[in-house]
């Protein structure tokens, strides 16, 4: 997690579901349960993310859930678009 803005974190290994990670969010310690396979450097919610809000990493939306992701859960491309493939569709249009 780099800003506590951020709804998702990055693994810096792999984890298994199933796996308990710990974590500071907003000044408290979090204990989050990974619920699917997280490949390293790839990002899992922090909390329940809404089919339709936006995925803040840095502080910044990067994307946009297609899905309800659950906290836990892997946050990829089956289950995000893209904010740059956004923009490409609006100016397409």
């Amino acid at each position: 997690m780099i800003n506590e803005k951020d709804n998702v974190a990055t693994a810096l290994r792999a984890l298994a579901s199933g796996t308990k990670v710990s974590l500071e969010v907003q000044g408290r310690l979090e204990k989050i349960m990974i619920s699917s396979d997280i490949p390293m450097g790839h990002k899992f919610a922090l909390r329940d993310i809404p089919e339709g809000e936006g995925v803040i990493k840095y502080g910044e939306s990067i994307g946009q859930c297609t899905e309800k992701i659950i906290r836990g859960k892997h946050v990829h491309v089956h289950n995000v678009v893209s904010q740059s493939l956004r923009k490409s569709d609006i100016i397409q249009k």
